[in-house]
């Protein structure tokens, strides 16, 4: 076994790995950028070296900086996680010709699956199910509108080096095969230094069905059942879990026998993932293999009680797989929710800089530790006051939960999305929340269409219906009450002008352009330090008790004796009287305020912000890649306009009207910041 070992990557999947790593008693050596000096990752390991500038085509993807850092501490192994060089056949072999073990498969295995186009043919010869498409490289869009339409749309084309979204378009028309055929191309080239891009049948109403292999180097391979990936988001997963809770035992078997067929093709040592587009009869094909670990792992390892990990750093050592196919265990339901820094609200730019709160939910499960199962994970790669930089991916953490069957792990998880409070940006956890509560995912029935079909405008805060909205507002008037109660407590205020306060409130519930929603309020039997009150809203009645302490971020207790978990935001936009209630992805912003006081509010006139709409402004902090206008020049709706380039992904924006460009205020290679102007029209 190993005595220490370079895991060369950061974030989340390095914490990972070094967790087990120190549980099997190996010492680490993490790598880090200039963004990453204080990350979370750099303080686990036992060693830590810097390897260059922020961006990781300077960093991450240095393979000579990689090496080096393991020479030079005498790291036996690396580790590379998931996304950079994980899957370089190259970097695999340089590796292995320095006398240094690569933790994965061999460079040959990665070669041969890493290829989509190649990797197709040797699945078919593997007898394993394909799709029909063309699998030679296209040479021009032209041709990519030929072939599509020879096909049949609707179609996909994707880049043969793409992965994680990139590189990856659907065309339903000739149009966009052209349009699609560009783009994939281009983000190809800038992603993965490969512009190949082929073209295949798009399957509709697909499900994204993957099987976690496990191989060694004595010939031993072995699958550890399936995960649901179909709740997508632009082809980046949102939603994982395992079992799948669509198909059927035979389904599994043929496809993991299938998976098993292709890896023992290509000689595969340790873990991997075959994925398949299943239709919605069943029927199976191949669609690509993962030579690495997969994000959504942790699901794995909660039914089976496997720490995939270890697995992959003892056959990297030479040792032979623990068990047989026939040992392989499935037990309970995992669920995975993805928690990415974006703004679901505002169509799910990235949202980058400093967490000022970072609190998950309480953790009886934890990562590299297989022996606590049934209850809650996180795996992270920051803390409270770190910084979330642009030039990596947008995930925070993954939030894990098993339970016994998918209803009980579907009720844990949206306890835990409660719980977990981010706050200095945005993240997704209210969109996680939705998802987990629309009837189509809790009865099973969704296809990776899933989300474009029912948010095809985008996630608004109206999409997620609370199933007690009056629980929010007596909630907002419970939090107040508990500020008034520490307010009239403050010793040394003057006789007969200390705060007093009353029964009645009202609940301003605050709405877009001033229009709000008054909801008067009785909060009695307020008890200091029981933390109890019993408050009236004109439907309901609630007894709300908690120990919340003023200036917490999260609130447990009950309501008329059932537990809650919820959050508490003071000061919210630029209004420091307002509260934010954040409960199962809904959210209330209100005052609340005495009926005197909100009768005058009612009289206030509604200040409009400034009209915006000459200008094309940054959605998102990012990088100005592109200006596709000039001064003087018309422009069209839907033309256009700049390329904003931010967290690994190209944004595109494109002109709202008919105009003409009156000036360019940004500059190509420029950082910009929130709503900063790019260009103004005449």
């Amino acid at each position: 076994m190993f005595n220490k070992i370079l895991i060369a990557n950061r974030g989340e999947i390095a914490c990972r790995v070094i967790l087990t790593a120190r549980r099997m008693g190996i010492r680490t050596v993490a790598v880090y950028s200039d963004a990453d000096k204080d990350a979370r990752h750099v303080e686990l390991a036992d060693e830590a070296v810097h390897i260059g500038p922020a961006p990781s085509r300077d960093s991450y993807l240095q393979a000579d900086k990689i090496i080096a850092a393991a020479k030079q501490t005498g790291a036996q192994a690396i580790h590379p996680g998931y996304g950079f060089l994980s899957e370089n056949a190259g970097f695999a072999k340089r590796v292995e010709e320095e006398g240094i073990t690569f933790i994965g498969p061999k460079h040959y295995s990665i070669a041969a699956m890493g290829d989509k186009i190649e990797s197709k043919k040797l699945a078919g010869a593997a007898g394993v199910n394909c799709i029909p498409g063309v699998n030679d490289a296209i040479e021009s869009a032209e041709k990519a509108v030929d072939i599509a339409k020879g096909i049949g749309y609707p179609v996909m084309i994707k880049a043969s080096a793409g992965g994680g979204g990139k590189g990856l378009r659907v065309a339903f028309n000739d149009k966009e095969a052209f349009e699609g055929f560009t783009s994939c191309r281009n983000e190809a080239k800038n992603s993965f230094g490969d512009d190949r891009v082929f073209i295949e049948k798009f399957v509709e109403e697909p499900r994204h069905i993957e099987i976690q292999l496990l191989g060694d180097s004595h010939g031993h391979v072995i699958y550890l059942n399936e995960r649901e990936c179909s709740i997508q988001r632009r082809h980046q997963k949102v939603i994982e879990e395992a079992p799948s809770p669509f198909i059927s035992e035979a389904t599994r078997k043929a496809m993991g026998e299938q998976a098993v067929a292709l890896a023992k093709a290509v000689r595969y040592e340790s873990a991997g993932t075959v994925e398949f587009v299943v239709g919605k009869d069943q029927s199976f094909y191949f669609l690509e293999m993962n030579t690495r670990l997969q994000v959504e792992h942790p699901v794995t390892e909660c039914i089976t009680g496997l720490d995939l990990v270890e697995l992959m750093i003892r056959v990297a050592a030479g040792e032979k797989l623990p068990l047989a196919q026939a040992d392989v265990q499935r037990n309970g339901w995992a669920i995975e929710c993805r928690i990415n820094a974006e703004d679901p609200f505002r169509n799910f730019l990235p949202s980058t800089g400093r967490l000022v709160r970072f609190q998950p939910p309480r953790q009886t499960m934890f990562a590299a530790d297989t022996g606590q199962l049934s209850g809650v994970r996180v795996d992270t790669g920051v803390a409270d006051g770190g910084e979330i930089p642009m030039f990596y991916d947008s995930m925070i953490a993954k939030l894990i939960v098993h339970g016994k069957d998918r209803s009980e792990a579907i009720d844990k998880m949206r306890e835990a999305l409660n719980a977990f409070v981010i706050q200095g940006i945005s993240s997704n956890i209210p969109f996680q929340s939705a998802l987990l509560a629309h009837p189509k995912f809790a009865a099973g029935d969704f296809n990776t269409g899933f989300i474009a079909e029912h948010y095809s405008k985008g996630f608004h805060a109206d999409d997620v219906p609370h199933d007690d909205p009056e629980f929010l507002v007596a909630l907002a008037a419970y939090v107040n009450r508990r500020m008034l109660g520490r307010a009239a407590g403050i010793s040394g205020q003057m006789p007969g002008h200390g705060v007093t306060v009353g029964e009645a409130f009202v609940v301003v519930a605050l709405g877009a352009a001033g229009h709000n929603t008054p909801h008067p309020v009785t909060v009695r039997d307020f008890q200091a330090k029981s933390g109890s009150s019993r408050i009236d809203t004109t439907a309901s009645s609630y007894e709300i008790c908690s120990n919340w302490h003023l200036g917490g971020a999260r609130i447990r207790g009950t309501t008329n004796g059932r537990p809650f978990a919820a959050q508490v935001e003071r000061g919210v936009g630029r209004n420091p009287l307002a509260i934010r209630i954040a409960h199962n992805g809904a959210r209330l912003d209100a005052m609340v305020l005495t009926p005197r006081a909100a009768a005058l509010h009612a009289l206030m006139p509604y200040k409009a912000p400034p009209d915006m709409s000459r200008f094309v402004l940054s959605p998102m902090p990012g990088l100005l890649v592109e200006v596709a206008v000039r001064p003087g020049q018309k422009v069209q709706a839907g033309e256009r306009v700049a390329v904003i380039e931010a967290m690994k992904m190209e944004n595109v924006l494109f002109a709202t009207a008919d105009g003409v460009v009156g000036k360019v205020l940004a500059a190509k290679g420029e950082s910009l910041s929130v709503d900063q102007p790019i260009v103004e029209f005449a």
